[in-house]
């Protein structure tokens, strides 16, 4: 199944979807990006397979996965990027859309909205502290805050099944989602920032502890693993820790073994 090409083009005309206007325009009819994103997730996922997109925007990874065969649940608390979601895949029923942000326990929360950027908008109070001032950051305004469900990746699996590969980029509440995950899966990544490499090190300490042993790193959006032989937990955390603040952010892929 394929996206809905009017659909997007009709969100990219809609004044009303200004705010993603940029992330339509780039992530939809890339075909380099796309290959990309494809070579680089087809380790993990296969046809027949369930993906969990945990902060899905407006959902090229879900395309992705869709073109690898999986059916997807996509997590996304942003009403317009959600209006995106389910419009860009509407005739797609092998497309779950979940309007929440993942955490620890299922309740609510405050969301932090850059009505400008909607791609780091966040549910972490301490990632708009960390930006604030922060050399990259200077420009991101985070002018909205609005109440948010939230459910548990174990609420998630529970409902959905157990997935193949589970993807997490939520601007600095990765450790947060990771909490609410108790059940085992195959795969994950998580995003992590040079602005948040504390949150960074959470996550790998709850990944060992869910049974994750080696680690491997793709640097900003190069979609291309920076090492030929995957790593230890060790040895992710001082790569991460050595990296330069201009690195800005990258995905940390873990698996088993």
């Amino acid at each position: 199944m394929t996206f809905d090409r009017t659909a997007v083009e009709g969100l990219a005309a809609d004044p009303r979807a200004s705010a993603i206007h940029r992330s339509l325009r780039y992530y939809y009819g890339n075909a380099e990006h796309d290959a990309a994103l494809d070579r680089l997730y087809a380790a993990w996922v296969r046809p027949g397979d369930l993906v969990v997109d945990v902060g899905a925007h407006v959902g090229d990874r879900v395309g992705s996965f869709r073109r690898l065969g999986a059916r997807v649940v996509a997590v996304e608390p942003q009403p317009l990027c959600v209006r995106a979601l389910r419009e860009i895949y509407a005739g797609d029923p092998d497309v779950t859309v979940v309007e929440a942000i993942c955490g620890e326990r299922p309740g609510t929360a405050d969301f932090f909205v850059n009505s400008a950027n909607p791609t780091v908008s966040t549910a972490s109070a301490d990632f708009v502290r960390s930006a604030d001032g922060a050399s990259g950051w200077r420009e991101q305004v985070w002018d909205d805050r609005i109440e948010v469900p939230v459910v548990t990746l174990d609420a998630l699996i529970a409902a959905h099944g157990t997935p193949a590969f589970v993807k997490i980029d939520v601007e600095g509440f990765e450790d947060a989602v990771l909490s609410g995950l108790s059940t085992a899966v195959p795969a994950l990544s998580f995003e992590f920032t040079t602005i948040g490499r504390d949150v960074a090190q959470r996550c790998l300490d709850r990944a060992g502890a869910l049974g994750f042993e080696r680690f491997n790193v793709a640097l900003g959006d190069s979609m291309a693993l920076e090492f030929g032989e995957w790593i230890t937990a060790g040895a992710m955390a001082q790569h991460i820790a050595g990296l330069p603040h201009e690195a800005n952010s990258g995905d940390v892929y873990c698996r088993p073994a």
